[in-house]
């Protein structure tokens, strides 16, 4: 992207910024009462029972740009958090997000970060209902709070696991780390010699599960609709 075509941040200010990235929010829970525009935001639990997670991503530790898309980091930045509303075997139904960004980024390269925020807002059916905007001195931090409902004393915790229990996973183990290292191989032969192209043919599928991954929404369903309340449950990427 050109320098022509650049919008500094400094050209809308804090709340004009967090005006023009939220001009399209949605809500899409009847429990959200109040979104994003006040001092707090109103939730309406209707008698069931609530979780609450949040998770930090900070550049050069959760997250290389070099190598991340924008829209793709908004994106993963949701699906992290969600996944440990579903690990309490619970259902996400809003999140708020705050940032602290540098003047390094300009308003275009925020307007990526956030499209993938409400693709996976939209895909996932929960609604950002607030969070906050920093400055920082260098580099990238983003803090997501999720915020899930579950039926009254049907929580799982990680701690309740028996001997003689059935251990099962989703997906595949391994998948997102081999897309890891295929793009951190890459990069360093990039910072060597940048004349050569990346060779990321073939390998679509470890790629996106380390830039795109997807949490396990169907399977909460799943367990509900077969009533089966599993002793123990953790979010794969906690260890």
């Amino acid at each position: 992207m050109s320098d022509n075509n650049r919008t500094e941040i400094a050209d809308f200010g804090e709340f004009g910024l967090i005006d023009h990235l939220t001009k399209n929010n949605e809500t899409r829970n009847v429990g959200t009462l109040l979104s994003i525009g006040d001092d707090a935001a109103v939730i309406d639990t209707f008698g069931r029972q609530m979780v609450v997670s949040t998770d930090m991503l900070l550049e050069g530790v959760h997250f290389d740009l070099m190598y991340t898309p924008m829209k793709h980091l908004g994106y993963k930045s949701v699906i992290v958090n969600l996944s440990d509303i579903y690990a309490m075997n619970a259902e996400p139904t809003q999140i708020t997000l705050s940032l602290a960004i540098s003047n390094r980024f300009s308003v275009e390269a925020l307007e990526d970060f956030y499209e993938g925020v409400y693709l996976a807002c939209d895909r996932y059916g929960v609604d950002l209902i607030g969070g906050d905007t920093s400055s920082s001195q260098k580099g990238m931090v983003i803090s997501i709070t999720a915020i899930g409902e579950v039926d009254e004393n049907k929580w799982v915790s990680r701690k309740g696991a028996q001997v003689n229990d059935l251990i099962c996973v989703t997906g595949d183990l391994g998948a997102a780390y081999l897309g890891l290292l295929l793009l951190e191989r890459e990069k360093q032969i990039y910072l060597e010699n940048p004349a050569v192209q990346p060779d990321l043919e073939n390998q679509n599928y470890i790629i996106e599960r380390f830039l795109k991954p997807e949490a396990k929404k169907g399977l909460i369903a799943w367990l509900k609709e077969n009533s089966i309340l599993p002793t123990s449950m953790i979010d794969i990427s906690d260890g």
